[in-house]
């Protein structure tokens, strides 16, 4: 039997990644989506087309509704996405989302009885979230060993972050090397209904820079003017 993983997978770039690196080690690969309350599902969309194609087990969209709390661009209609950098901690950050997210898998990973979770987590060109640095993701596994019986027993799952001390440019290298397609992925954090990219936001910036220093051809279709 081939050794279980979970995917955290929202359909962006960096997950897909994770996805194709996770596949190319063997594991069988159940995907794990979240429709959170985010302002649009076209990156959720994104995620169901590529895990139709994909040689995944089970892909299971998981309905939180973290928009009730609000508090985020992502999920408040009352906060604009930011079309530049700001500085600090960006309103684009989801409040304890990767917390709540890596506890579902948790959750489902004792059911599988998974050997991992990968999830696409960067701590290089990232837009500053305190839930993706590599101290926080140390000190997740401490409390998932600690929590679970798995944990207890000794087999408990390991989170892996494969990405996370990558810059964007090699992950778009690494991925491009795994034949992911990359344009079926969406990143953007106010895409249209169709998926097409702004191409102004911060995401969307970061994302058209690396791919123009990876010399890789960007796919991201955008939305017209």
């Amino acid at each position: 039997m081939n050794k279980k993983a979970i995917i955290l997978f929202s359909g962006g770039l960096d997950s897909t990644t994770c996805l194709a690196i996770a596949q190319s080690e063997g594991f069988d690969c159940y995907a794990l989506s979240f429709s959170y309350g985010q302002k649009h599902s076209s990156e959720l969309q994104a995620a169901k087309k590529i895990a139709s194609h994909s040689d995944i087990k089970i892909h299971k969209i998981i309905v939180l509704d973290l928009g009730s709390f609000g508090g985020s661009a992502l999920t408040d209609d009352n906060i604009e996405v930011p079309e530049c950098s700001t500085g600090g901690i960006p309103v684009t950050y989801v409040p304890a989302r990767n917390t709540v997210f890596f506890s579902v898998a948790l959750a489902w990973a004792e059911v599988l009885e998974a050997d991992v979770i990968f999830a696409g987590v960067n701590a290089v060109d990232y837009s500053g979230y305190p839930d993706c640095r590599p101290e926080y993701i140390k000190a997740f596994q401490r409390m998932a060993d600690l929590a679970t019986k798995a944990g207890i027993e000794g087999h408990g799952v390991k989170i892996k972050t494969p990405l996370i001390h990558l810059t964007k440019v090699e992950i778009i290298q690494k991925g491009h090397q795994l034949g992911v397609d990359y344009s079926q992925t969406v990143s953007c954090y106010q895409a249209d209904e169709n998926g097409a990219a702004c191409g102004v936001c911060d995401s969307c910036q970061i994302r058209q820079k690396a791919f123009e220093k990876a010399k890789v051809n960007d796919p991201t279709r955008y939305q017209l003017n």
